[in-house]
């Protein structure tokens, strides 16, 4: 058993670090523009390992879009879980629009190369936007059911969500300015989290 593992592990490194250089090639110099070549000379591998771990270069694609919604999405559905009230919505988005530089290459790839490959768009919906928003739809039904938010289609709630977080994480380029202050990030976070929770007509 130790021997599968110290066989394993170096090959899980190799895989990610593979994964980790195409991220940012792809968003520096876009698909069409990085030959696999480079990848290799970025990852420290031979060109032919690459296609030991990847069937080509649309398969890395796909696997660099496809893991980083996983984890940007896991992170903030799990946030919502663990939130201590199902109105303290501002907090969950004020964390993460002020991590969005991390994601900022996995935005941009993702943004730009899905326009141009309907098969990443494809995958995408089906293994990720379909399956966080049957997890969102069941923590607002849940909000629903306590009498916390009004009776509504949760599903549609939990796409309108997830659209604003969406919509959110490419800000950094059209909503607010690239340069913009955690201060101003904080009140673009808070300011969609009340229109969310309250929307936008007056009470009457």
């Amino acid at each position: 058993m130790p021997l599968i593992n110290r066989v394993s592990q170096p090959e899980t490194e190799t895989r990610t670090r593979i994964l980790k250089s195409a991220l940012k090639l792809f968003a520096k110099h876009g698909y069409d523009g990085t030959t696999t070549r480079d990848l290799a000379e970025h990852a420290g591998v031979a060109e032919g390992t690459l296609f030991r771990h990847f069937s080509n270069k649309k398969a890395i694609l796909i696997e660099v879009a496809t893991q980083g919604w996983i984890d940007i999405l896991t992170d903030l559905l799990t946030e919502l879980s663990e939130m201590g009230s199902y109105k303290a919505v501002a907090q969950v988005m004020r964390r993460r629009m002020l991590h969005l530089h991390k994601n900022a290459d996995m935005l941009k790839v993702c943004f730009m190369e899905a326009q141009f490959h309907p098969d990443l768009r494809d995958r995408i919906q089906i293994e990720v936007i379909e399956k966080m928003t049957d997890v969102a739809e069941a923590f607002f039904q849940t909000a629903m059911d306590q009498g916390i938010y009004r009776p509504m289609n949760p599903k549609l709630v939990a796409r309108v969500f997830l659209g604003m977080f969406a919509v959110a994480g490419f800000s950094q380029e059209t909503i607010v300015s690239p340069n913009s202050s955690p201060v101003e990030m904080q009140e673009m976070a808070e300011g969609l989290a009340e229109i969310f929770l309250n929307g936008v007509l007056v009470k009457g």
